[in-house]
């Protein structure tokens, strides 16, 4: 019964950090992809997803992983 309560699946923090991560990768791409074809004006709320979201994502989601690794361990 204990078991029950608690949710399946990733944690709340692990699932926004993996979101955050791939709109930014998905921004970084768009990026290179724009810069390849020969823009060179790209919009800086492009750059600034790209720069802050994804490394934002990571973060969150290796600040997951040690919380859940860490409550693993006490229990």
């Amino acid at each position: 019964m204990a078991n029950a309560a608690k949710p399946a699946g990733k944690p709340v923090l692990m699932r926004i950090g993996i979101g955050l991560f791939g709109i930014g990768m998905a921004a970084v791409l768009a990026v290179f992809v724009l810069f390849a074809a020969g823009l060179e004006n790209l919009p800086v709320w492009l750059s600034a997803v790209a720069g802050v979201i994804t490394p934002l994502g990571l973060l969150l989601g290796l600040i997951a992983l040690v919380r859940e690794a860490r409550s693993a361990k006490t229990g």
